[in-house]
């Protein structure tokens, strides 16, 4: 493993570490609050999150490992900035919804996490097709987020 590739690696394995961690802690500061919080009629059980995070996680550190070793450094360190972009839009969202309950900018945020999301995956796609696949799961996962997360504001809103 070169110098840059073991950088790259390091770089998504701190971003994802990074992620999980500060999201942990934002989403579970007020859980009366979420739990009293009306719910669109195609939210998921809680199960399915417990679920879904890990694997969207582990996805991440795979395929940003995988991009780092395997494609042209130049393409693995815009997928790492694609992906750091991403992940400061999500966290944006776990803040906001989370600790002042700032429904409307927290579901802007998770939109724009979205979008850039796929961006990753298409970044990632183009510099190692198999790893950008591995992330089609965790696009479609923001993509049904967002849609929950715009369900709270307008349910919130109609309250």
């Amino acid at each position: 493993m070169t110098r840059g590739e073991l950088l790259t690696a390091a770089g998504f394995l701190v971003v994802v570490a990074l992620y999980a961690g500060l999201s942990t802690v934002w989403t579970s500061t007020d859980p009366g609050w979420y739990d009293a919080l009306a719910k669109p009629a195609w939210q998921p059980p809680p199960v399915v999150f417990g679920v879904m995070w890990p694997l969207n996680f582990l996805a991440l550190t795979v395929a940003g490992i995988a991009v780092s070793i395997g494609s042209p450094p130049s393409r693995a360190w815009t997928a790492l900035g694609v992906f750091a972009i991403s992940v400061v839009f999500a966290l944006g969202w776990a803040y906001l919804f989370y600790v002042p309950h700032a429904l409307g900018p927290a579901a802007l945020a998770l939109a724009s996490a979205a979008v850039i999301t796929w961006v990753l995956v298409i970044v990632t796609w183009r510099a190692l097709p198999w790893a950008g696949a591995v992330l089609i799961p965790y696009a479609l996962w923001m993509s049904v987020a967002t849609s929950l997360s715009v369900g709270y504001w307008q349910l919130a809103r109609a309250h």
